[in-house]
């Protein structure tokens, strides 16, 4: 088989059908399936279908998105796996291009597609730089849009990178990330400590330290309906496990690499945003 498509359904039935629905109406070429991982506290929110090439894992313990993926991946039969979010629309040749540009450069480790907003405009987590403090800092002041053309004050969202031209970038959106099956279990997937929001970056950082690139890819695309899924301008259980996972990738690789007074300032800045933890599950 080519490919498995591992998709989370988190209570958004009518999201994941639609991009299931989606899926088949892109009408691929190429062998693949479709794993969807249910681990939804609401029974009015479980998966249900009658297509063929559709497996449902059901009744998993919310453990994060990470946890999901991980537990789709171990029912994956493809060569390759794209994790895909429930809150996607997918279009035509996607799938089969991203497998077949893969397939053409074993030297790519994980792709990218365009992602596009439901107002057109590029989503711009489908192709960033780490997120480095100097690079954090001039994102959160903005200074990349005072100063567009210029790589220094870009090197988060890579707006100065040309968007209809293939990239090579630091990371690429857990929304529409295709990585092969072995690769994926060489670098032993995606890191549960993260349980939602750096994931991406996490697994994005270990396989280009593995020595293979990661690449956006803008010939095809897939729509990003942004916040479905999460609802995270609104949920304070959501925005604390965006702002820990930031304290996560920050511990994990830059704090041996900065002075004491930048990681404190680093740390201060988030957790001053972060809301106090809620004890819930999302």
């Amino acid at each position: 088989m080519d490919l498995s498509i591992v998709i989370i359904n988190h209570n958004t039935r009518k999201l994941t059908t639609q991009a299931v629905e989606a899926i088949f109406l892109s009408r691929p070429n190429i062998e693949f399936e479709i794993i969807i991982v249910d681990n939804s506290d609401n029974p009015d929110e479980y998966f249900s279908t009658n297509l063929s090439g559709v497996k449902i894992v059901s009744h998993v313990e919310n453990k994060g998105f990470s946890h999901g993926c991980n537990i789709g991946a171990m029912e994956a039969r493809g060569e390759y796996i794209l994790f895909l979010n429930s809150d996607t629309v997918m279009q035509e040749r996607t799938l089969d291009e991203s497998v077949l540009y893969l397939r053409k450069n074993q030297q790519v480790g994980i792709l990218g597609v365009k992602v596009v907003l439901q107002n057109g405009e590029l989503d711009h987590a489908c192709k960033r730089g780490f997120p480095t403090p100097w690079n954090a800092f001039c994102y959160f002041l903005h200074l990349d849009k005072l100063f567009p053309k210029i790589p220094l004050m870009n090197g988060y969202c890579l707006g100065h990178l040309d968007n209809d031209k293939i990239q090579n970038v630091d990371a690429v959106t857990g929304a529409y990330l295709m990585i092969s099956a072995k690769l994926y279990q060489q670098v032993q997937g995606f890191d549960e400590t993260f349980f939602m929001y750096g994931e991406d970056l996490d697994l994005c950082w270990r396989v280009k330290a593995a020595g293979y690139q990661i690449v956006y890819y803008p010939f095809v695309s897939c729509i990003h309906l942004k916040g479905q899924s999460g609802k995270a301008t609104h949920n304070p259980v959501v925005k604390y496990h965006f702002y820990n996972s930031m304290l996560i990738f920050y511990d994990r690789y830059y704090q041996e690499r900065y002075p004491r007074w930048v990681t404190g300032m680093v740390k201060w800045v988030i957790q001053k945003k972060m809301p106090a933890f809620m004890g819930e599950a999302v």
